[in-house]
């Protein structure tokens, strides 16, 4: 997937990108689960010219503590139990490219440190080994968690939280960005498609996507219009009914809490509202001329006198 979006704050981490890429600095992603942290890393690796070496990635907090060093550093053999060979690591792999911590914050304090060594001195050890091993590759990380909150509580090495964070780069949460909806439901929907022609969403479905507030981010997102696509069938528009359960549920939930009060229902004072709007757009068309203006609101002269005397605009423009 190539990134999509023309609200700000993706604008800027796009330009971010590119100032970046060409450098062998290291970067901490941020921002909520789904928002596109391993594309940011893939889209940095491909514009830089490591771009035809190896992306390795890895999920920190997937993978137990001490099965974690072994496949960030390798092993020999007799080394554990199990260890009949040796066998590289993720950073001998990514030797010359690009490595992708992901979930750096769940990495353990003992881990942190010889991480940060790897930093320091561009040099593994593997798990058993002995003579260090030079490496020549580009880290890049990201987190859910706030890692300043986390120095702070003494559970993240402040030393490493700088080392990785000379570049920060935050995505924002769909629900900051939802002017992009449209066209990255466009993007899924081609990119899902099962003929020739792209499927079509219903209006109502995209006003409900405009209300929703996504918490699984972009990643839920598509996953909604592939299951949407599938659904349809071979019909060439997506209607509420393709949609997930839940996602129908929490916005009925959401419509039913909306406070009575904040919407005005009047229908006298909405129509009041409209016919100060047309007027006052005639007035300013017509250079304040008020028989041409009436012409152009298709009432009479005298309506429009009455209207203005009303509405107190008399004096309008």
């Amino acid at each position: 997937m190539k990134f999509l979006g023309k609200h700000s704050s993706i604008q800027e981490v796009m330009a971010l990108i590119a100032k970046v890429a060409p450098f062998k600095t290291t970067c901490l992603i941020t921002g909520e689960s789904g928002t596109g942290k391993e594309l940011v890393a893939r889209t940095i690796h491909q514009q830089s010219k490591r771009k035809n070496k190896n992306f390795v990635t890895i999920n920190c907090g997937a993978i137990p503590e001490q099965l974690l060093e072994s496949e960030l550093f390798g092993y020999v053999k007799g080394s554990f139990t199990g260890a009949t060979t040796d066998k590289k690591g993720l950073f001998e792999e990514a030797h010359g490219g690009t490595i992708f911590l992901d979930e750096i914050g769940e990495m353990s304090l003992a881990l942190q440190s010889k991480l940060l060594r790897v930093l320091q001195e561009s040099e593994i050890r593997k798990v058993g080994g002995v003579a260090p091993i030079q490496i020549d590759v580009r880290v890049l990380s990201a987190t859910l968690k706030d890692l300043s909150a986390e120095v702070a509580k003494k559970t993240f090495r402040e030393d490493l939280y700088y080392r990785l964070n000379v570049m920060s780069l935050h995505l924002p949460a769909l629900r900051e960005r939802k002017e992009d909806i449209p066209e990255l439901v466009q993007h899924f929907l081609d990119k899902y498609k099962k003929t020739e022609k792209t499927p079509q969403v219903d209006a109502l479905v995209l006003r409900k996507f405009q209300q929703y507030q996504w918490p699984g981010n972009i990643r839920e997102l598509e996953n909604t219009i592939e299951r949407a696509v599938v659904l349809s069938n071979q019909d060439d528009r997506i209607e509420l009914e393709h949609l997930p359960e839940n996602f129908r549920k929490k916005i009925e939930e959401h419509e039913t809490q909306l406070p009575m009060q904040d919407e005005n229902l009047s229908i006298k004072q909405r129509v009041m509202a409209l016919e100060i709007e047309l007027i006052k757009k005639a007035l300013l068309r017509t250079s304040g001329n008020r028989t041409h203006a009436a012409k152009i609101l298709e009432i009479s002269h005298r309506a429009l006198l009455y209207k203005l005397k009303e509405y107190e605009l008399s004096d309008f423009p």
